[in-house]
């Protein structure tokens, strides 16, 4: 199969995961044909996720069952990323974490203490908010008066939504919302927006021509702009054609083409 004109500019394709490739345990419909394609056409992949649910072997696991083939090398984390920045900058504190045991374990194993259900819950020198359905008051309590005392507040991302085939769950920057409110903190944030995971990823690839894809404006777009490489927008994550624009015309980056799905910007025509 014929990559489509647009695709035929690009050495290498860094593709975003939920939204793009799958939404929750679905395969978006052609997204494994079109990865397929691409490297059928020499083109060299990686995939780059603010998703810090699972480690990168599990997303690999979870690629292969969708019929894509991927290698541990190939998938970039924002828990692998922040990991390393944890254990570069912040290594023997104490942290206090939202997030799920894969989260708990990238920060204790960048030399870290958690204390989580301890007495120095509210007293962490550092506070770690990633994405998890399983988080409560107390949890949002002790992260922000943590993060008042401290003033040192992670996310690993700031969307706001997780694509889900039934609708938008709450992501990782509705919790991180809570906590900043309530803290007066602004978080540093380790994913998209922020260029790391494209940067990693290009490392990973090699040189040329590089094409950024996912499925956010704010997220991946503004990432793909902050590491100097283009970025193309796919509307199977629900955000819409209009909203896009409108993220867009609202000073946000313009990607160099729109399409419905992974498939059609591969393999058809996109809106460029």
């Amino acid at each position: 199969m014929a990559l489509s004109p647009l695709l035929q500019r690009y050495e290498q394709v860094i593709l975003d995961l939920d939204g793009c490739i799958w939404v929750g345990e679905r395969p978006v419909a052609g997204s494994p044909e079109a990865v397929a394609a691409l490297r059928s056409a020499g083109l060299r992949v990686a995939f780059a996720t603010n998703n810090a649910w699972r480690p990168a072997e599990d997303v690999v696991a979870a690629l292969w069952g969708h019929g894509i083939q991927a290698s541990l090398g190939d998938v970039v984390t924002v828990g692998a990323a922040l990991q390393h920045l944890l254990a570069e900058t912040r290594q023997g504190r104490s942290a206090f974490v939202i997030g799920g045991e894969v989260v708990l374990r990238h920060v204790s194993d960048a030399g870290l203490r958690v204390v989580n259900g301890t007495d120095a819950a509210q007293e962490a020198d550092v506070v770690v908010v990633a994405g998890t359905d399983q988080v409560d008051y107390a949890d949002l309590r002790d992260a922000s008066l943590s993060a008042a005392r401290s003033g040192d507040l992670l996310g690993t991302a700031r969307d706001p939504t997780l694509p889900m085939p039934g609708g938008h769950w709450p992501g990782t920057g509705a919790l991180l919302a809570a906590v900043e409110t309530a803290s007066g903190v602004t978080a540093q944030i380790v994913g998209k927006p922020e260029p790391q995971l494209f940067r990693t990823a290009i490392d990973r690839l090699g040189g040329g021509p590089t094409l950024a894809v996912g499925d956010r404006v704010d997220s991946d777009i503004a990432a793909a702009r902050a590491a100097g490489i283009d970025g193309a927008l796919v509307l199977s994550g629900g955000m819409s054609a209009e909203q896009a624009e409108a993220a867009s015309a609202d000073g946000g980056p313009v990607p160099v083409a729109t399409a419905a799905d992974l498939r059609t910007l591969v393999l058809g025509d996109a809106a460029a």
